[in-house]
This record gives structure tokens, sequence and C-alpha cells, in this order.
């Protein structure tokens, strides 16, 4: 398929800058795949169109606030430091800005002294590898020094730090939000376990890869980033016992739709507790076998994950809600509001 087959106007107004004030309020998009009707709700309205017996499925990965601003020592010179692997010993593949200024050998100071780097090498695709060192606990130490690595085209600042963050993170280990979570409130999550709605969680810690634009004509010669996911005994004991039942398994997000359909068996149907990495790229033509639904945000043009949407319900029918999101000005990516997908 043609990578123009994805795209679309978007006016760079309707990419959402900041979060709205109460998470469960944000706007609502449902598409039915089956007959491409569209509804117009409130996020908070998700709880109706769910069912009892029917299995949510969140991922509890927690952002690492990887954004670092530090000196390079002996000149003062401002150096940007964007965490992206952890190594061993205390060392990361990180990405720098400038980076012509940041050579091996060459020591960065961060928060006066709280936390030191020195580049030990380059990465094949240009970042540095660096090691830290430090007195205390590493992450409490970037709770305190580092910024939350915001998407690209969010301009904003961020004021609170745990509006990018779901309700549920847990696991550390983010590039960046799983953002189709960030509109669950803990309340609206109480209510649907009171309704007999089963959630369970999985983990895949999201990587700027995420934002790495399509840059092929012909989509299926793109080749997905990998990212690491875990899935539990228990999760894999609840998904198998919906599938037993006929019951509907909805997934939050296009992260939790590819640890699915990752881990899935596609000859027994059947979930195994599993974790190791998935670079799985879904597009039209692809076969789900472990999901029913998706709750998502609105994507950019061209991306690899319209072309995910676009395989769950069709292109045509995604293409549509989209024209329509923008003409009722709905917000896009990862501030923005959502879609539900039934």
């Amino acid at each position: 398929m043609h990578i123009d087959q994805f795209d679309f106007h978007l006016p760079e107004e309707l990419i959402a800058q900041t979060p709205i004030e109460q998470r469960d309020e944000s706007r609502l998009m449902l598409l039915n795949k089956e007959t491409g009707e569209l509804e117009h709700r409130q996020f908070k309205d998700i709880i109706q169109y769910l069912h009892a017996g029917d299995t949510l499925v969140l991922n509890d990965t927690k952002v690492l606030p990887a954004r670092l601003l530090g000196e390079k020592k002996g000149t003062g010179a401002k150096i940007e430091v964007l965490l992206l692997k952890q190594l061993e010993n205390d060392r990361w593949e990180a990405l720098v800005k400038p980076g012509k200024k940041l050579r091996p050998g060459h020591e960065v100071i961060f928060g006066d002294g709280l936390l030191t780097g020195v580049v030990e090498d380059f990465t094949e695709a240009g970042g540095r590898i660096i090691r830290f060192t430090y007195q205390g606990v590493f992450n409490q130490i970037l709770d305190q020094l580092g910024n939350m690595p915001l998407p690209p085209y969010i301009k904003e600042q961020l004021e609170d730090k745990d509006r990018y963050q779901t309700v549920y993170a847990k696991h550390v280990g983010s590039s960046a939000a799983p953002t189709a979570g960030l509109h669950f409130t803990d309340q609206l999550l109480k209510q649907l376990v009171e309704k007999g709605i089963h959630i369970v969680t999985i983990t895949l810690h999201v990587g700027l890869g995420t934002f790495r634009p399509v840059n092929v004509e012909n989509i299926e010669e793109h080749h997905m980033h990998t990212e690491y996911f875990s899935l539990s005994e228990e999760t894999a004991a609840r998904l198998n016992q919906a599938k037993k039942e006929g019951k509907k398994i909805i997934a939050v997000g296009t992260t939790s739709v590819r640890t699915l359909e990752t881990v899935i068996d596609r000859d027994t149907k059947r979930f195994h507790a599993k974790q190791g990495w998935t670079d799985i790229f879904i597009y039209p033509g692809y076969s789900f076998q472990a999901i029913d639904g998706m709750i998502t945000n609105f994507h950019l043009p061209k991306s690899s994950l319209i072309m995910l949407v676009s395989a769950l319900a069709n292109r045509e029918q995604i293409m549509h809600a989209y024209h329509e999101a923008v003409e009722h000005h709905y917000r896009f990516f990862s501030f923005g509001d959502a879609m539900f997908i039934y």
C-alpha cells in the first residue's frame, strides 16, 4: 500500500499542546467497525459501551523523566541529554543536543553536581553511550532533575509531570506515555469494575521510535523499532478465560494491541505468559487474533499508528472518521481526544 493512502489534512492547531483539565472529560468518537457508524460522546461515557464480562487491557508502563539539562564541564556549554535505554553499570544509550559538542571523554554536570555523566562512545544511530555517577538512588535523582520527554510536536511546557503518566502507571521504562490510557481516572476504573468489566495489565515500554515517521512509499517496506514487553500468568489466564467464554477483549492503546498480537499463539488462539521484544508492524490486511476492539487517540498523518487502526476497522472507515474529527475540531495525538473502535 502507498503511504499517501494514510494522509489527511491536519491543521496544526488541532495538535493538543496541553492536557484537558479533567482526564475523562475529553471527547470520544465511537466507530462501529461493522457498520462504519460514528457517534460523538465524552470519554467517561465509555462505560456505556463496555459490558459485564468484557476484559479491558491496560499498559502499566511508567514514563521515565528522561530529558536532562546540564552543562559541559570546562566550558559551561548547555547540553540536553535524552535517555533512551539503560545498559549496565549505570551506562545508558542517549541522544545528545548539540551533538557536535560531546565526544568520548567529555563530561556533563547536572543539578550542580548531583549527577555527572561521562561520554564513553558513539552509537550506530549517532547517539552516545554515557556512564553516570551519583550518590543515592538513580531514579530518585531522575525524578528530581529530569523532565518528561514530550513528543517533538508539543511546544508547551508541562506544568504537572503526572499528567503525562496514566493513573495506573507502575513499571518505569518508557520514553513516551501510552497516551490512550491518559483518559482514565481512578473513579472511572472503579465504576468499570463495579459493572463487571475485568481489568488486566500488560507492560510495553514505549520507545521514541513510536514518533519515527514512515519514510518509505510502500508501507510494507517499513521496519518497526523494537520495544520490550511483559505479560503475566495472571493476565494470560484472564484473557484465555475471556476467549473461552466468548467475551470481548478491548485493548487500551496501540501498545496493548501490539503486545497482545505478539503474544497470542496464532494456532491455538491462547495467550501465554511471556516477556521479550516486539517489532510487530500492523497495517491493513493484518488478521487480528487477540482483540475485539480498541481505545486509542487520534494519530498523525502517514504514521504507523494510523496504519494500525486502519487494520482494525478499515482504511476507508478510519479516513472518514479522521475527516469528521477534523471537521468537529477534535484534539489530536498525545494530549488529544479518544476513539473507541468496537
